[in-house]
């Protein structure tokens, strides 16, 4: 419960200064993409960078994720392989040392 609320707290002070800084700043901003030129305000232009941003952070934690998912998968398959091999050799009989 503590934490969804101090997610939701998280969420209006955010909320709270988008709401400020757009409000201070009104002025346009011109964007060049070596194809087109658009001029947004500069509010739009931060929102979309930060939300190009967090998608490229996303989609780079989600390749790591998958790394990690094979690498666990692999691992697993050799610990299962691993177990049977002792299983085995503990079931065969013990040879006599003389």
């Amino acid at each position: 419960m503590l934490k969804k609320a101090g997610l939701i707290i998280l969420l209006l002070i955010i909320f709270g200064v988008m709401i400020v800084f757009t409000h201070l700043n009104t002025g346009d901003v011109e964007v060049n993409l070596a194809f087109v030129s658009i001029t947004p305000s500069i509010s739009i232009a931060f929102t979309v960078t930060l939300a190009l941003g967090w998608l490229f952070g996303v989609a780079s934690m989600g390749i790591f994720a998958l790394r990690m998912a094979n690498e666990r998968r692999t691992l697993r398959r050799a610990l299962h392989i691993s177990e049977s091999e002792v299983s085995s050799l503990r079931s065969l009989p013990l040879s006599d040392a003389n």
